[in-house]
């Protein structure tokens, strides 16, 4: 008989005298079909470029200021990565994009789920290279002063890439700037420091320019984006919001209707235990995992809005350092699994239907895990732990135990696409 055994790698708990394992969920990771087929007829785009279920909010908020909602993934992502204050308001709903991806446009960048990264580690929602065709608008235009110029111009130097002058190259490196390996442009000061804590890899794409003065600012192109530097802080610019019909973007408004006005205390699902009020805050969320300190950090923007002592994993299943995102949570979840004679772990994807324990190996089942949040493709998760108090030692079998107060806020305020970070 089939025992329908993962060999992912299962993460999850102890207690002193019993382990006990995650499991890779059973869970539908697509929305009901026939939401999804109408949803998809309606923008025009093949179904399976509708986000599917993984736990996305199911409230659609109203944002009064540009007369548009946000709901499900795209609501998510946008709360994960600083809302507003990074990428402005929704200009427009949903839609499918003339390439057939599942998209909103905001004030400072347009959003599309990409399907093929649903069951990776990197995020699914990112931003459309919009800051490519604004580009190849201005390219050969637009001398660094502000004048039209052609493309032959010698003053077009912010065009080129710092590679092409190797004193320079050498110079900005030593300076602790940064040579983008794809371009050959350069990465520096603010700038640099933007892309570092914005994850501009996944984000705003390769560095298209050389920094330049133009829109009254010192900018520079990316692929997604341009960033403006003034008044000692840096934005993206509004390119949708200046020029929505460059990007093909509807921007007729809606009505608000029975929906509620977008308030971070929508989404609290437990007080905060640090005692933070979050609901004001800006800034994208980023939790980190100490595993010498057995400590977690979570952060909105620059500001430090809960610090908790942990439990990881014990060997053989440690807990892996890395860089991962939240991409999948359910508010309850029951796992089962075996430990084999090594004591590395491994979980059954439905544990509702276990099958027998192979021979040799021992079955266990934790019932009713609370908050769960997975943030590794391999099933590692944070998670509410009811079974022991032992937090600020190493328990697990590769999640991360988390008090059930810190799970029950943490639940609702880091939404998928949340950025966390292990680190040894």
């Amino acid at each position: 008989m089939s025992t329908n055994r993962t060999t992912w790698r299962i993460p999850v708990l102890m207690t002193v005298a019993l382990a006990l394992a995650t499991v890779v969920p059973f869970l539908s990771t697509a929305p009901p079909a026939a939401a999804s087929e109408s949803l998809a007829d309606n923008l025009g785009i093949p179904a399976e470029m509708i986000p599917g279920d993984f736990g996305q909010t199911s409230l659609q908020v109203y944002i009064p200021q540009t007369h548009h909602t946000i709901r499900g993934t795209m609501l998510d992502y946008w709360r994960a990565n600083g809302s507003a204050s990074v990428y402005g308001n929704p200009i427009s709903e949903p839609y499918g994009s003339a390439d057939g991806y599942y998209s909103q446009a905001f004030e400072r960048g347009i959003f599309r789920y990409l399907p093929d990264y649903a069951w990776s580690d990197d995020p699914a929602t990112r931003l459309e290279n919009i800051g490519t065709e604004s580009l190849n608008i201005q390219r050969g235009q637009t001398r660094a002063d502000g004048r039209r110029a052609n493309a032959a111009d010698p003053r077009l130097s912010n065009w080129r890439p710092a590679t092409d002058d190797q004193a320079r190259a050498n110079k900005i490196t030593a300076d602790g700037g940064q040579i983008n390996q794809t371009t050959g442009h350069s990465l520096t000061g603010a700038f640099l420091k933007y892309w570092n804590t914005h994850e501009g890899w996944f984000y705003l794409g390769n560095p298209l320019s050389e920094p330049m003065r133009a829109r009254g600012a010192v900018t520079q192109y990316f692929e997604a984006g341009v960033l403006m530097y003034y008044h000692g802080q840096t934005w993206l610019a509004p390119l949708p919001a200046e020029h929505p019909e460059r990007f093909g973007i509807d921007t007729k408004s809606v009505k608000k209707g029975k929906l509620k006005n977008y308030s971070e205390a929508l989404f609290q699902t437990a007080p905060n235990p640090s005692g933070v009020d979050t609901t004001n805050l800006t800034g994208r969320r980023h939790i980190e995992v100490s595993l010498s300190q057995q400590t977690l950090y979570a952060y909105q923007g620059d500001t430090l809005v809960l610090q908790t002592l942990v439990s990881t994993g014990l060997a053989p299943n440690l807990t892996l350092p890395g860089e991962f995102h939240v991409r999948l949570k359910m508010p309850m979840e029951s796992m089962a699994g075996f430990t084999d004679s090594t004591g590395e772990t491994a979980g059954f994807t439905d544990p509702n239907n276990p099958g027998a324990a192979p021979a040799g190996d021992s079955y266990w089942v934790v019932p009713d895990v609370p908050n769960v949040m997975y943030f590794q493709h391999d099933g590692e998760a944070l998670h509410g732990t009811y079974w022991h108090h032992n937090f600020g030692n190493p328990m697990s079998h590769g999640c991360v135990n988390l008090p059930l107060d810190v799970a029950a806020w943490m639940y609702g305020w880091a939404p998928l696409g949340t950025e966390v970070t292990i680190y040894q």
